[in-house]
This record gives C-alpha cells, sequence and structure tokens, in this order.
C-alpha cells in the first residue's frame, strides 16, 4: 500500500485570499511551518498530493497558464526547503458546473492515486473549510481540519455536518500529530 497525504492548498499551505482568488505568484505567501511540516512528511514516506478546487480559472479571473506558472514557483520553493509533492489535482470548473472532480465530489481525489494501491482508511486528509471535510469523509479518509485558512475558530466545526476526526491550528501541528502515530 502506497503512503498517501492528501492536502488542500489554500489555507493549508499558502495564506487564503478573504473574498477572492490567488491569481498569480505575488500574491502567493506560504503559511508558517509549512516547509518544515512538508520535509517531515517527505522524511517519513508520505506520498503528498495537493487537491483544491480553482474556479478562479473557470471565472476566468486568472488563465490556467497563470495557475501552471503559480505552480511550477510554489514547487520549486517547496523543493528548495527539501520537501517534494507527488502531484497536484486541481479542480478549474465553476461550482453550478456540477463536474465530477470539484470537492466534495472524489473525481480529484481518484484522478491522484488513480493505478495506486491505497487504503483510504489509513490515508489522510488536512483541510481548512467543511467542504474539505465532506470529501474526505466521502472516501472514507482520516480528515484533519486546520484553523489557519477558512475556518479559524474551533467553534465553527459545531455548525459542521461532518465533523472532522482531528483539530490542528495548522499543518506543522496536524503533520506533527500524524508522523507521530505512524511512527
Amino acid at each position: 500500500m502506497e503512503k498517501i497525504i492528501f492536502l488542500d492548498r489554500d489555507g493549508v499551505i499558502n495564506r487564503g485570499k478573504i473574498g477572492g482568488y490567488i491569481t498569480c505568484w505575488e500574491e502567493f505567501d506560504f503559511l508558517p511551518g509549512v516547509f518544515s511540516a512538508l520535509r517531515k512528511l517527505t522524511e517519513a514516506g508520505f506520498k503528498i498530493i495537493i487537491v483544491s478546487n480553482q474556479q478562479g480559472v473557470g471565472k476566468r479571473l486568472y488563465s490556467t497558464q497563470s495557475l501552471a506558472d503559480l505552480t511550477e514557483r510554489m514547487l520549486e520553493r517547496i523543493k528548495r526547503n527539501q520537501a517534494k509533492i507527488w502531484s497536484i489535482h486541481y479542480c478549474p470548473h465553476l461550482a453550478e458546473d456540477n463536474c465530477y472532480c470539484r470537492k466534495p465530489k472524489p473525481g480529484l481525489f481518484k484522478q491522484a492515486v488513480a493505478g495506486m494501491m491505497v487504503d483510504f482508511q489509513q490515508t489522510y486528509f488536512i483541510g481548512d473549510t467543511e467542504k474539505d471535510i465532506k470529501a474526505g469523509k466521502q472516501l472514507g479518509l482520516k480528515t484533519i481540519l486546520v484553523l489557519s485558512g477558512n475556518t479559524i475558530k474551533k467553534e465553527e466545526v459545531g455548525n459542521f455536518v461532518d465533523r472532522p476526526d482531528f483539530i490542528a491550528q495548522d499543518l506543522e501541528a496536524a503533520v506533527d500529530n500524524i508522523v507521530l502515530k505512524t511512527e
């Protein structure tokens, strides 16, 4: 079985943009502790897979080329900090397109692990929204909600229909918990 961990991007790896979209590299800001967390996951043998809705492409707020350029620069910085992202999967569609790849639907996850042996019940998904938790729960993943993005208060989770398995302050705290459990 492959040792996989899924991560959302905005609010987990980088600061989200309140009321908007990250449209270019100049707006991209890594959250504190992200490089350390990604390095720990890499050293622990996890294949890190990013799954992220990016409907800003569908809204024509930025192009697929702009998203690709931003992604390339993000990967370069992560690599320079001794971590490795296995793959990245984006859904560029609008919410009203009702596509199979837009979280909370499972398309991005299934696309990411096609051809791999994965035990979803032993796989984690770290996200910052109720939609992320719902997506993980639908696949039987262990879900961790980080309070570094859209959800910033533990109390907000009381309103969620799907509850996370764990809540962590940020990616680094979530990863420390995971690595401790898998050693």
